[in-house]
């Protein structure tokens, strides 16, 4: 199946967890807002965005158009894309963790969002950086090891391997915490060095995921989307205390 990605061309925010498991599967896909021309751009996007092209229209991106179906919400793409492509598990068990697991993902990755908008998404970083100073220095000693301490123990206690967070083989929940980790590494490298001693099983999983060879491909090429301030992920080194 030629599978269609709508997500904002210019940043990796929620799309990326859905174009590494795309990457890592080997999948044809077209990230259509990256595209120029007919039937390519953010006007493509919007078209669905704004229910002019019929039928069932998402909130907002990331969404996947997969034959006639179109699916929403970054947790439900990975869902359906998932066993379609050996990346969960056969069982409905299984299954079931993983998407647990994903959704403790999409948890976090609000959390790490908010540290940069506390106040509101609709307002500029410069407009609330004492706020945002806050809640980093909250994130950093609170939040974030209560997340990364969860996933270290769920390596620890998988006693198949420990290698990955389900089983014995990788998953998409395992591509997500790639992507988590090489974020978190971009906006707080200071306070990650000390994290990458405390919680060696997720570092050796992000190594483990990079190595890859698709995965490894996928990260050389120009379809990765390079980090910024305008996406998710944000290094503003004030922040990073």
């Amino acid at each position: 199946m030629n599978y269609e990605l709508y997500y904002w061309p210019t940043i990796q925010g929620r799309g990326e967890f859905v174009r590494l498991v795309l990457e890592e599967a080997g999948a044809a896909y077209r990230d259509v807002a990256r595209e120029s021309g007919r039937g390519g751009g953010v006007a493509e996007l919007m078209r669905f965005l704004d229910g002019r092209k019929g039928g069932h229209a998402p909130f907002a991106p990331p969404f996947l158009k997969a034959g006639q179906l179109v699916i929403g919400q970054t947790a439900n793409i990975l869902q359906y894309l998932g066993p379609r492509h050996g990346l969960a598990p056969s069982t409905e068990s299984g299954r079931l963790r993983t998407l647990e697991l994903q959704l403790t993902i999409a948890d976090f990755l609000v959390e790490i969002h908010d540290t940069h908008h506390p106040l509101a998404a609709g307002l500029y970083y410069e407009d609330q950086k004492k706020e945002a100073r806050r809640r980093a220095a909250d994130f950093l000693k609170n939040r974030a090891p209560k997340y990364l301490e969860y996933f270290e123990n769920i390596l620890a206690r998988n006693g198949r391997g420990k290698r990955y967070l389900v089983g014995t083989k990788l998953s998409y929940p395992d591509l997500s915490m790639f992507q988590i980790i090489a974020g978190l590494s971009y906006a707080f490298p200071r306070s990650m060095r000390k994290s990458a001693r405390q919680h060696p099983r997720l570092f050796a999983l992000h190594a483990r995921v990079q190595e890859r060879p698709r995965i490894a491909a996928y990260l050389a090429s120009p379809r990765r989307i390079p980090f910024n301030e305008d996406g998710i992920f944000r290094h503003y080194p004030e922040l990073d205390a």
